[in-house]
């Protein structure tokens, strides 16, 4: 009964998130063309969260998408407007945001392995957002958990050793 009173309540504020429209502005693919092309570095990562059940229960994002996206003047207001100052945002209030084509056509993606270990090679110079989602629905819940989550990286061409990233909502 509790879980449904939580529900209830929490219901506007989950609706009113996924309504979320993204910033009027307009995506500059020039901004993003250093994306395609090839470069030298890696990115290695692995994505993962801790289960609200059992604090120490880790979740891997394994078959999860992950984006490496430009950040550019557009990516940056669209993080900016959907995580604010975070880096991650709950599954309760994680938005459907729609996404203009042509912005999509300048990411690059991959999938996450079994233990949410990715990698994107041959990456050229430049700012990038990193970024995967992973929710569930625990047993006998109501409610997903997880959610979105995101990081930052420079990609400088000098480097010699893969740059790591770690994607688990801190």
């Amino acid at each position: 009964m509790r879980s449904a009173a939580l529900c209830v309540a929490l219901a506007p504020l989950a609706l009113s998130a996924c309504n979320s429209a993204a910033p009027e502005m307009r995506f500059d693919p020039a901004e993003a063309a250093f994306i395609r092309q090839e470069g030298k570095a890696t990115i290695e990562g692995q994505a993962f969260l801790r289960d609200q059940q059992g604090k120490m229960n880790v979740r891997y994002a394994a078959g999860e998408v992950v984006r490496l996206i430009p950040a550019t003047a557009y990516a940056q207001a669209r993080f900016s407007h959907f995580y604010g100052k975070r880096k991650f945002i709950a599954a309760l209030f994680m938005p459907t945001p729609t996404q203009d084509a042509e912005y999509a056509a300048y990411t690059r993606t991959t999938k996450a392995g079994a233990t949410g270990r990715f990698t994107f090679d041959k990456v050229a110079p430049g700012r990038y957002f990193v970024a995967t989602q992973l929710t569930w629905v625990p047993k006998g819940g109501l409610l997903s958990e997880g959610g979105a989550m995101y990081d930052e990286v420079v990609v400088t061409g000098k480097e010699t050793d893969p740059i790591e990233v770690v994607l688990s909502g801190n």
